[in-house]
């Protein structure tokens, strides 16, 4: 699929936004969600959108939905509180909206994908978690990612979480021993693998263990946009062990 380099939008329609590559944060004008690498940016003011958001499509489905149709909203329709039935936080801009069903969807969820490939290891894409997640010891409402052993579980929203205090602290020079609190928040299976009491096989173990070493990079990159290597990479620098 050809990416234009420069496009116009009619939410920001005096200035043509520029499509660029960023391994500094920023928070897309469009969905109001954070994001990471490549971006379209104003070149003139201070207006960033996520590539996902530039290519929004007027209308979609998703798999977790059969009997909806998502149409492509930029501001959250009604007047009440609305909240995406992916990572259920709260929805303050572009957003995908199934009137006959009243669900809501960020772009970022909505493209999630099903099935997440580092190479080596597979994390898939849950609508209910039938396990605790690793992050809040919930089960559950809310999407997830499912390591393939099913032992390693994160809820899409806990991730965005991590995501949010981590940027915190290394973009706006909080306390030190914050960060290093923060890294003792990762979700890591080890301390999980040495309270567990299952029999289990041990070489499944080891490769869950494998697993968790690269799973919150890689649903991270997918979260912020770009699911990438070079992405998980950089991720790696905010979010490490």
């Amino acid at each position: 699929m050809k990416i234009d380099k420069e496009i116009s939008h009619p939410i920001h329609p005096y200035h043509k936004l520029k499509l660029e590559y960023t391994e500094i944060p920023f928070n897309c004008d469009g969905c109001k969600e954070g994001g990471i690498g490549l971006k379209y940016k104003c070149q003139h003011c201070e207006f960033d959108l996520h590539k996902t958001c530039v290519a929004a499509r007027p209308i979609i489905t998703h798999p977790f939905y059969n009997k909806c149709e998502f149409q492509l909203h930029y501001s959250p329709p009604g007047e009440a509180k609305r909240l995406c039935d992916g990572c259920k936080n709260e929805v303050l801009g572009f957003v995908y909206h199934c009137k006959r069903c009243d669900f809501d969807l960020h772009p970022c969820c909505a493209n999630l994908p099903q099935v997440l490939d580092d190479g080596k290891h597979s994390l898939y894409l849950c609508h209910k978690l039938p396990s605790a997640c690793h992050r809040c010891g919930g089960k559950g409402s809310g999407w997830a990612y499912r390591s393939e052993c099913r032992t390693y579980n994160l809820h899409v929203g806990c991730v965005k979480e991590l995501v949010v205090e981590s940027w915190e602290a290394m973009y706006l020079n909080v306390d030190k021993n914050k960060v290093r609190d923060l890294q003792t928040k990762i979700p890591s299976l080890k301390g999980t693998l040495k309270n567990h009491h299952h029999h289990g096989n041990g070489k499944v173990m080891r490769k869950c263990c494998e697993i968790a070493g690269g799973a919150v990079r890689v649903i991270v990159s997918a979260i912020l946009g770009d699911p990438t290597a070079l992405i998980g990479a950089v991720v790696g620098g905010f979010i490490s062990k």
